[in-house]
């Protein structure tokens, strides 16, 4: 029985094109008028799939950089229609069957309203893709999202598949666009999906094979309106879930969003903690990483899957969120069926993401980490709870969110804190009254050369055994093309530093 079977299409959702079954790629999207918004690589690998298919496509685009304009020469080669600029983006054409979207689009832009007050069908492109699937010998999805970590769990999780054997790739929110992974030449066996709050918005038919949600807490609140709204969309990872939905026992919200999710008949919960595991969980035990929940006597049985000296790098140990998001991984390959043993194997062979607890060097007792992508208060203090005296390089783009609890919490942790980025004075007010004694520098200058200087005076105030940690608790784009881009500045100010020494 296939997905759709288990779990039918909402009919309010489709095209209006007529009576058409498009739960497939060999589906007629013949003649559909179809709105695409983007050219990012998802925009450019939807309009190409629905031009192949026959689809009447327009394309809309505000950004006109080189790479782009590019992109549009090819699908106006194929037959697309481009259109540049905010004025296209204000009112949905006439005859419109369907809009494709980028997911970073908001659902109050002005498209989208115009969209919703005609009664025009919006789908994310990892909607499409799911729709872009075979008939027959689909590759199930093993999906992945969480406030934090779920980059590092979806491709732990493709690299266990990968040692278990199996043709498998990352894609959606990372690695392929999800469209290129689902019309590959090549099919893959099963597809590891991260998915983010925007992207979970803008789908509705997506049955995976099994879910988890990592962890919640307040991100992206400008986008999604308030809390209680971005952690209903976090949610959504579980509906028509068919095996199994992975949640966070030591995250309540997450259990709970499984209790409310609406999923297929016989789908089990699963939980992973940190702590000992009860049946039908995965755990920690001894420093093993043991699995409880897929062995034939859960009530009596464990099996070992790794030790947590196996996930530790150039002799330091794992931070604890780094042993969740392995045990999130682990739980998703074994609900597959990946045995143990290849559990174990992926998991040692890993190479973590860049910028990401990364160990950049160790200048004179004081090691410098590269942590650029907490771009949120939560994913800081899982990076800040693994060390015990830190000099705190922080700041950017808050989107919202507050610092309060950050700083609080960590508070005996801190032994300065160097500041940069648009909400640069509101960690450091929080810092006055959550930390008074620790030192603050605030850097008022906004260029991009400013992380040069941060990383001299945060070198200045460590001590012996101190980490100078990147952990900016914000966004990058206020200064840097990316949090990648600020990742790198910080290393290569603090290569320099250490070359002068």
């Amino acid at each position: 029985m296939t997905a759709d079977q288990l779990w039918p299409v909402d009919p309010s959702y489709e095209p209006r094109g007529g009576e058409r079954d498009l739960t497939h790629r060999d589906a007629d999207w013949s003649g559909l008028d179809i709105v695409v918004m983007g050219l990012g690589l998802s925009g450019y690998a939807a309009a190409d799939a629905l031009l192949e298919r026959g689809a009447k496509v327009t394309v809309l685009s505000t950004d006109e950089s080189g790479t782009v304009q590019e992109r549009a020469k090819i699908l106006e080669i194929l037959g697309a229609e481009i259109r540049w600029g905010n004025e296209h983006q204000q009112q949905v054409p006439a005859g419109t069957d369907l809009i494709v979207t980028s997911p970073g689009v908001r659902p109050d832009h002005p498209f989208m309203r115009s969209a919703a007050a005609g009664g025009v069908p919006v789908w994310g492109e990892v909607e499409l893709a799911w729709r872009m699937r075979p008939r027959q010998g689909a590759a199930p999805w093993l999906t992945i999202t969480g406030t934090n970590g779920k980059t590092t769990a979806v491709t732990m999780l493709e690299q266990i598949l990968r040692s278990a054997g199996l043709r498998a790739t990352a894609a959606g929110n990372v690695g392929l666009p999800i469209l290129e992974a689902v019309l590959h030449p090549q099919p893959y066996e099963v597809l590891a999906v991260e998915l983010s709050t925007f992207q979970l918005h803008w789908s509705r038919s997506i049955s995976p094979y099994a879910s988890c949600l990592l962890n919640v807490a307040p991100d992206h609140i400008d986008w999604h309106g308030s809390f209680e709204e971005y952690r209903r969309q976090k949610g959504r990872i579980f509906d028509r879930t068919q095996v199994a939905c992975v949640y966070n026992v030591d995250d309540p919200t997450t259990e709970k969003l499984v209790e409310d999710a609406d999923v297929v008949e016989g789908c089990r919960a699963v939980g992973f903690t940190l702590k000992t595991p009860h049946p039908s969980m995965l755990g920690v035990v001894d420093d093993v990483l043991a699995d409880r929940a897929f062995v034939e006597d859960r009530a009596h049985q464990a099996a070992e899957l790794c030790q947590r000296k196996d996930l530790g790098r150039e002799g330091n140990p794992p931070a604890p969120h780094y042993v969740s998001d392995a045990l999130a991984a682990a739980a998703l390959a074994r609900a597959y069926g990946v045995r143990p043993l290849a559990v174990r194997d992926g998991l040692r062979a890993y190479q973590p993401q860049p910028h990401r607890m990364a160990n950049v060097l160790t200048r004179g007792d004081v090691r410098f980490v590269d942590d650029s992508k907490a771009t949120n208060p939560p994913a800081a203090e899982a990076a800040m709870r693994a060390f015990d005296s830190i000099v705190w390089v922080a700041g950017g783009q808050l989107k919202g969110a507050d610092v309060d609890a950050l700083v609080a919490d960590n508070a005996s942790r801190l032994r300065a804190a160097v500041l940069i980025g648009a909400d640069r004075e509101l960690i450091a007010q929080a810092i006055r009254r959550h930390a008074p004694d620790v030192p603050v520098v605030v850097l008022d200058r906004t260029e991009t050369e400013v992380m040069d200087e941060a990383v001299r005076r945060a070198a200045d105030l460590a001590h012996p055994g101190d980490v100078v940690l990147l952990s900016p608790a914000a966004a990058s784009l206020d200064m840097f093309a990316s949090y990648g881009a600020r990742g790198e500045a910080f290393a290569a100010a603090a290569r320099t530093l250490a070359n002068t020494d």
